[in-house]
């Protein structure tokens, strides 16, 4: 099996642009799974201070035997600790429970509009790179506004926005907009979550076939080949190996503006929260 590629971020620093994101895997098989993605080849672990779970991601780096620079380790800062020395705080806590003394990506999980407190929480996440606590900053979930408001009032552009991101719902305002501005791009949803017949479409079915492949690694190969960075989920020791195993392979260009044309401009494609309403 080919290794996990590295993509290079604005700040200098690499990410493989493969790994396994712990969303929704409950706490108590976290330790277990994120054990399983290691002996299988993943570097790059995704969690989040709200999903209950980077106690079990930090017991199985201690367990892995891997050296620390090996490890691509993302947390995030949750919409409640914007204010004031709060997300100082929130870095501390993630960093206990993961058992490091930095992260490699520490993002603004949320932009929370309504709250409108997002310039003072990339602020501050900008003052947690500058004390050591995390290598690279970036945002998740923001919208071309709240970019281009972060990056005016502190001049300091995210290396990464972390979206919802799948062949119907492609956000193209903001990959153009990142693409512009050397932001590199993370699909979250990556597969839709289930929640649409994405591997019966035709060109995902077609691709698949052509290729010997399963419908999701020819989604996953179409994310990879549009310079995504991403990280289905998965609780499942097979379906681990089947997401890592889509480097020995290439979608045609034909086959890429296929599943381009896959996306619904209107948004209706969505399939979880919009930014403007997560507060």
């Amino acid at each position: 099996m080919a290794s996990t590629p590295a993509v290079t971020l604005n700040d200098r620093n690499t990410i493989p642009q493969l790994g396994y994101g712990v969303f929704k895997v409950p706490p108590a098989d976290t330790e277990r799974a994120v054990l399983e993605a290691f002996e299988l080849g993943y570097r790059h672990i995704d969690t989040a201070a709200i999903y209950g779970n980077e106690e079990g991601v930090g017991a199985a780096i201690a367990s892995s035997g891997l050296a620390r620079d090996e490890l691509f380790i993302t947390t995030k800062l949750w919409n409640d600790r914007h204010d004031g020395e709060e997300p100082r705080a929130a870095i501390g806590e993630s960093l206990d429970k993961l058992g490091l003394d930095k992260v490699d990506l520490y993002l603004v999980h949320w932009p929370t509009p309504a709250r409108d407190n997002y310039v003072h929480a990339w602020e501050k996440v900008i003052e947690l790179r500058e004390a050591g606590l995390t290598r690279s900053i970036g945002v998740s979930n923001h919208l071309v506004p709240h970019l281009e408001r972060i990056v005016a009032a502190t001049g300091v552009t995210p290396a990464v926005n972390q979206i919802e991101l799948h062949p119907a719902y492609q956000q193209r305002e903001i990959t153009d907009w990142a693409a512009a501005h050397d932001v590199r791009i993370e699909s979250w949803g990556p597969l839709g979550q289930g929640k649409y017949d994405l591997f019966e479409a035709g060109p995902i079915a077609a691709a698949a076939e052509a290729h010997g492949k399963t419908p999701a690694q020819a989604v996953l190969r179409w994310h990879l080949q549009k310079g995504f960075i991403v990280f289905p989920k998965s609780v499942r020791r097979e379906r681990l190996q089947e997401n890592l195993d889509v480097f020995d392979f290439e979608l045609t260009e034909a086959e890429v503006a296929a599943i381009d044309d896959m996306d619904q401009p209107d948004g209706s494609g969505r399939v979880s929260a919009h930014p403007d309403e997560v507060n």
